[in-house]
């Protein structure tokens, strides 16, 4: 083995595991320098996946939502703000990530157990992006005994 020499040029087996986020496909408001950021990662995920797929190195990602970490939470929702946009609501799920659940996932995807998957991002958010990128997912909102109105209606 010769100092310096990349597990490429060794022509070890590997696998790339990169961590993004549902709105690199997409864009979002307020976080653009992340969401270019991650879209140059998404990118370079599948572009490694084909490209190094001759060397056995594989390449993918994880698009995680909410797993909440005191540090990221108290910057992004201080004070009462965490109660009035409760990342919990937007998802069907109803609750934010667990962080053994997102180990699990990432330990899933670099095992040998995972070896026929080659250049996919896994989203693990509760069906956050689902939901919120739907036109009208909003309508859960709408009470139960409101859609029997809007039933009579329609056929009006």
């Amino acid at each position: 083995m010769q100092p310096g020499k990349t597990g490429l040029a060794k022509k070890q087996p590997g696998v790339f595991l990169n961590i993004v986020t549902t709105y690199a496909w997409t864009g979002s408001g307020y976080v653009v320098p992340s969401a270019c950021g991650k879209a140059g990662v998404l990118a370079l995920t599948r572009s490694l996946a084909v490209e190094w797929a001759r060397y056995n190195i594989r390449s993918n990602a994880i698009a995680p939502g909410p797993f909440p970490t005191e540090g990221a939470w108290s910057r992004l929702l201080p004070g009462d703000l965490a109660k009035k946009f409760d990342p919990a609501a937007r998802i069907p799920l109803k609750r934010v990530g667990h962080h053994q659940e997102l180990a699990n996932l990432a330990a899933y995807l670099v095992s040998d157990y995972s070896g026929y998957i080659n250049g996919e991002v896994i989203t693990i958010d509760g069906g956050e992006w689902l939901r919120n990128g739907g036109e009208f997912s909003h309508l859960d909102a709408i009470p139960n005994e409101m859609w029997d109105q809007l039933e009579k209606m329609r056929g009006k």
